[in-house]
């Protein structure tokens, strides 16, 4: 593995991206959960209004352009000439039914809850559609430009901008509107894409062999692996993810029944050990909210933040001293090295104020559950709503409350008392922010650290503005 540094793909043929998942399978996003590798074949067959580039930034999808009005409470866009992988035009009202159905019941959309602003999505020409809110939401080109939301025909190719010709081999589709009208019949094998979908390790192992270019998806669990093969630094890259990485409280019984005992969780956790063992240059983080985002004020550190460790765990260990029985918690955490070193650190900070953790995997009931998502978009009310697994009453009210402000400053004022409520009902315990990775070839020069770690398979080697 350590001549992974020396080994240089050859820039011929196409591009070979091994994504850690299961199989990459073409489907209705309103219909199951996807994973990194659906969710790039989804994102590359079937684009929605608009797309990330290479850099995170909103580009043009099946809208050639858009503007905001009333405002911030009317999208309009106008769609651009675009056909199906049948022949077919793309139209205004099959854009607008399939939108109307993402967020309809009994659709499992994930980013549903996000879009309870809009209040109805019309046809204004064959070429125009609006979406009309109830409140202003600046971030929603973002949560539409998720694999999530795109136009798609059921499990059929959509428009683009790539399309299956054989198997997993993914190609361009010729746009009159983008490419020089010379080369539309002409083919670089070059800017083709192979997808295929499969275990960390077989990801890694197919890069060192020189049969990818690009492994996709990586996460903490898997960051071992990818140290394991001694890539050029280079090669082994990392996104600057922003989004929740910590345990949520979804059992709120028994010991876990006062905030004062979730607190006592929060306190005793070394985070920096934590994160130090699993990926030395992974920077540990204490509170929900990143940053300011769009709520009214800073996010307030935690109370204890002051207090050194020793102080925290002797306060924690009195805690679990009074609550005068045994206290066991299962933990749930996904498999892979790199959990297994998390783990490793949790069950230690645990057991040291008294506490007997039980590791179990994902699937099983838990009374604590990792959280590793990336924010879709930047707003601290996705970071408050995905953190409230569940919330008490009164801080969900004022989650709630922040959803349905009706203009941003009010809403603004909101996310901050939410924020606050959210604090105080010690929902979720904080530990870091998400660490994502890949393994990049020299070839694909257009790939582009971002804050979505979302690389488009039809942006890794070039670069539209270049």
């Amino acid at each position: 593995m350590a001549l992974i540094g020396c080994r240089q793909t050859a820039d011929t043929g196409p591009v070979v991206v091994s994504a850690i998942g299961s199989r990459p399978v073409l489907t209705d996003p309103t219909r199951r959960a996807m994973d990194t590798p659906t969710r790039l074949l989804i994102d590359a067959v079937a684009q929605g209004l608009v797309r990330f580039d290479a850099a995170g930034q909103i580009e043009s999808g099946l809208a050639e352009r858009w503007i905001v009005t009333d405002q911030g409470t009317s999208y309009i866009f106008r769609l651009r000439e675009a056909r199906w992988a049948d022949g077919r035009a793309v139209t205004a009202e099959q854009v607008v039914a399939r939108l109307r159905r993402q967020l309809a019941p009994p659709s499992r959309n994930p980013l549903k809850p996000f879009l309870t602003a809009i209040d109805e999505i019309v046809v204004m020409t064959p070429q125009v559609i609006e979406v009309r809110l109830s409140r202003p939401r600046p971030d929603l080109l973002k949560l539409f430009a998720q694999p999530e939301m795109a136009i798609a025909r059921g499990t059929a190719p959509g428009s683009g901008p790539l399309r299956p010709v054989v198997g997993n081999l993914l190609r361009p589709v010729p746009d009159p509107g983008r490419v020089d009208p010379n080369r539309l019949d002409s083919v670089d094998a070059a800017e083709d894409v192979r997808l295929v979908g499969g275990r960390a390790a077989l990801a890694v192992a197919r890069f060192v062999a020189g049969k990818a270019d690009l492994v996709a998806g990586g996460t903490f669990a898997d960051w071992p692996l990818a140290q394991a093969a001694r890539p050029a630094a280079t090669q082994l890259r990392v996104d600057p993810a922003v989004g929740l990485f910590g345990l949520a409280i979804v059992r709120r019984e028994g010991f876990l029944a006062q905030p004062a005992n979730r607190l006592a969780i929060a306190q005793a956790i070394d985070r920096a050990a934590v994160t130090t063992a699993v990926a030395p240059l992974w920077l540990p983080d204490e509170q929900l909210l990143p940053h300011q985002l769009d709520a009214a004020a800073p996010p307030l550190p935690p109370g204890w933040a002051g207090l050194s460790l020793e102080q925290r765990r002797a306060t924690a260990r009195q805690r679990v001293v009074a609550w005068g029985r045994l206290v066991d918690l299962r933990i749930a955490l996904p498999s892979g090295p790199g959990a297994t070193r998390l783990w490793g650190q949790l069950a230690r900070s645990l057991l040291l104020i008294g506490i007997t953790p039980q590791r179990v995997a994902m699937s099983e009931a838990a009374d604590l559950r990792l959280v590793d998502a990336v924010a879709p978009y930047d707003s601290a009310r996705w970071y408050l709503a995905t953190a409230c697994q569940p919330c008490g009453e009164e801080a969900q009210a004022a989650v709630d409350a922040a959803r349905d402000a009706p203009t941003s400053a009010e809403r603004a004022q909101r996310l901050t008392e939410a924020d606050a409520a959210v604090a105080a009902d010690i929902p979720f315990i904080a530990i870091a922010r998400p660490l994502r990775w890949s393994l990049v070839s020299p070839r694909l020069r257009a790939w582009q650290p971002n804050t979505r770690a979302w690389h488009p398979l039809n942006r890794l080697r070039i670069d539209p503005t270049s």
